[in-house]
């Protein structure tokens, strides 16, 4: 299974899950797969689709932030549907 189908799952079960609705207490869980290599230009993990930036931000980052982290990563990746700001669907999966 590649990256992408493997992230897009992800986003669907913590979506289901209720991680990405903004009134959850539930703490955001990270995106990593660990497929922990970045591109070839450096813009991104072709694993968990972040930024450097948002890898090392990661930690400190509150609820919020970590969504849109997700929102951002899911964007990146051509799965805009499967994150955050939208409903999850079998569209998103490549």
């Amino acid at each position: 299974m590649n990256a992408l189908k493997l992230i897009a799952i992800r986003a669907r079960q913590l979506r289901a899950a209720g991680h990405f609705d903004a009134q959850s207490e539930a703490e955001v869980p990270s995106p990593c797969i660990s497929v922990c290599r970045m591109t070839p230009d450096r813009s991104h993990c072709e694993g968990c689709f972040r930024s450097i930036d948002e890898i090392r931000e990661w930690s400190r980052a509150d609820a919020a932030r970590r969504r849109a982290i997700w929102t951002r990563l899911l964007a990146r990746a051509g799965l805009a549907g499967a994150g955050a700001d939208e409903p999850c669907s079998e569209r998103a999966l490549p």
